[in-house]
């Protein structure tokens, strides 16, 4: 029996939908970064880009479980001397809510160059309007 390896032209590529209005993040990142790795599929091949598109709508109504909103932080740094700057949940939803979203779903895909191609399937929007209704994205059912 000869082991079965994807190739990137032959994927066949699907739009998917998720509503992320009072849902958990890590649960709406969990769900995203499975179907842009492609790891639903049964032709998943780890070196190989095999997932679909995703577009999570509602970023800005996901949900945060315990103190998080207040005590989680995000850190940047510009590089130079006194460019460190923090932030909390509720700033970052107040300034940019899709980047809530985008940063759970990026810590669960690889860190490398595959990664960043699967990344940019990825479509992430705070309110329930989105640009890709011609794709005719499915509804993606939440466990």
């Amino acid at each position: 029996m000869k082991t079965f390896s994807a190739k990137a032209d032959q994927v066949d590529r699907k739009w998917w939908i998720i509503d992320a209005r009072d849902q958990v993040l890590g649960r709406v990142a969990v769900k995203a970064a499975n179907l842009l790795r492609g790891k639903e599929k049964a032709i998943v091949t780890p070196h190989v880009d095999t997932g679909d598109f995703v577009v999570v709508i509602n970023a800005d109504k996901v949900r945060l479980t315990g103190k998080k909103e207040e005590q989680k932080s995000f850190m940047s740094f510009s590089g130079f001397v006194g460019g460190h700057k923090t932030e909390n949940v509720r700033a970052r939803r107040a300034r940019h809510p899709e980047l809530l979203v985008e940063h759970a779903v990026r810590g669960m895909i690889p860190h490398n160059k595959l990664g960043r191609a699967v990344y940019r399937k990825l479509k992430v929007y705070s309110g329930e309007e989105h640009p890709h209704a011609a794709q005719q994205p499915q509804t993606v059912a939440l466990d």
